[in-house]
């Protein structure tokens, strides 16, 4: 691969940004960290933020002096976060790292060969494997993709989902993308990586890697499936992501309004929309077409009927 040619010559490696948020995860910080500085290609930076921790993730951090670029800031989420560390970083290719999850030591090496050899792309992806706590193998994994360009553009563009994309800690952009991207909203309820990836694959073309870079683990505090109110999150979740989408990105009007139908869809299924996001929707809604309005109640009614189909059958 012209990649790996690249890959040993010092004067032409990209610079890579390594941007790891966290926020009270003290028990994870140090492997993250650890898996950051102990990849296989030299020219990198490991950018730690975080967020307000009130455990002892800031002394832990602090220890690493030099090695690292700290961050430490009021507590404002992980968009805040990821504003902050793309704002503190250098690299013409940048890695997001959470906190609790773990780099293979080739990753950095094997996306920079990957952006090396299809230099019109503005993302790569790749595949992660489930552990638990303690880093052991999980039966189950997320989905599992093979080695392949991706161009999803006009499909996103027209209100399509993109195909199942993986967690924050898989996705690499090249600086000149999240430029476009960042800073992001930092509004409670956003989701972070949803908005990032959904609008990356919407504006420019990647690729998959179809190899396993990354531990993700699954354990009590972030695994969804697990959550007894996940209803509730994937609801504020797609209305507040759709609507900072459609704010910045008024071309992605169709995949705004339907993350907002989603949304109203989730909200009925459980009694309702939340008081607190009423206004989200209703200014939404106010702001867009009579057209667009009847498409964001057809997608809406579309999925609630489906999922009351799937509660009955089940």
């Amino acid at each position: 691969m012209t990649g790996s040619k690249q890959l040993n010559n010092l004067d032409t490696q990209p610079l890579v940004s390594i941007l790891i948020n966290n926020y009270n995860y003290d028990r994870f910080i140090s492997q993250a960290i650890d898996s950051a500085l102990n990849q296989t290609y030299p020219r990198i930076e490991v950018i730690v933020v975080d967020d307000g921790s009130t455990d002892n993730s800031q002394e832990i951090i602090a220890k690493y002096r030099d090695k690292i670029i700290p961050v430490f800031k009021e507590n404002g989420g992980q968009a805040s976060s990821i504003n902050a560390g793309f704002a503190a970083s250098h690299g013409e290719i940048v890695c997001f790292l959470d906190s609790d999850d773990v780099f293979l030591p080739e990753k950095i090496a094997e996306v920079v060969s990957t952006f090396l050899d299809y230099k019109d792309i503005g993302w790569c992806f790749h595949n992660q494997k489930w552990v638990d706590e303690n880093t052991q193998p999980l039966a189950k994994n997320s989905t599992q993709r093979e080695s392949r360009e991706g161009d999803f553009r006009a499909t996103v563009r027209a209100g399509k989902l993109p195909p199942p994309l993986p967690a924050t800690s898989a996705l690499c952009f090249k600086k000149t993308l999240l430029q476009q991207i960042l800073p992001m909203f930092e509004s409670d309820g956003t989701s972070a990586d949803r908005y990032l990836k959904y609008v990356a694959v919407a504006l420019e073309r990647g690729y998959f890697l179809g190899k396993a870079l990354t531990l993700h683990r699954i354990h009590s505090d972030n695994a969804y499936t697990l959550r007894d109110d996940k209803q509730w999150v994937a609801a504020k979740s797609f209305v507040l992501t759709g609507y900072w989408v459609k704010d910045k990105f008024p071309i992605l009007a169709k995949l705004a309004n339907k993350m907002v139908g989603m949304g109203i869809s989730a909200y009925w299924t459980i009694g309702g929309i939340d008081p607190k996001y009423q206004g989200v929707v209703k200014n939404y809604l106010s702001a867009s077409s009579p057209l667009e309005k009847l498409e964001i109640y057809a997608r809406a009614c579309y999925y609630y009927l489906k999922k009351i189909k799937q509660t009955k059958s089940s």
